[in-house]
């Protein structure tokens, strides 16, 4: 059986897709090319579905959510805050998984930062 081997892209509409983009690279350090290529850091990926009625999103309206993989979740909420950026009060910690912490981006979609364990 074939099977696929990570992800290709995500695709997400804005009212102004160039200042998005910029968001993320100046926010996030998401340094894709002109053509949207981003050469990621080796690590886990995860793949998970949630019940239609969840919270954990943010917004209901919102049917999906990135997850970025960060080194130090403390100093990229930090920088976060520093550029004004809307960044939820709260982290969380699971032991073995590691710390989340969330921003919302200036269209409003909830992003989640993952610190691995």
């Amino acid at each position: 059986m074939e099977r696929v081997l990570g992800i290709g892209g995500y695709f997400m509409r804005a009212a102004d897709p160039a200042a998005l983009s910029a968001w993320y690279r100046d926010c996030l350090g998401l340094d894709a090319d002109a053509n949207g290529l981003w050469r990621q850091g080796a690590g886990l990926t995860v793949f998970a579905t949630f019940e239609s009625e969840t919270d954990y999103f943010g917004s209901r309206a919102q049917q999906a959510m990135l997850n970025f993989r960060v080194r130090d979740l403390d100093a990229m909420l930090a920088q976060l805050r520093a550029k004004g950026a809307d960044v939820a009060k709260e982290t969380q910690d699971m032991e073995g998984v590691g710390r989340f912490g969330w921003v919302t981006d200036p269209e409003g979609n909830r992003v989640e930062l993952w610190q691995p364990a």
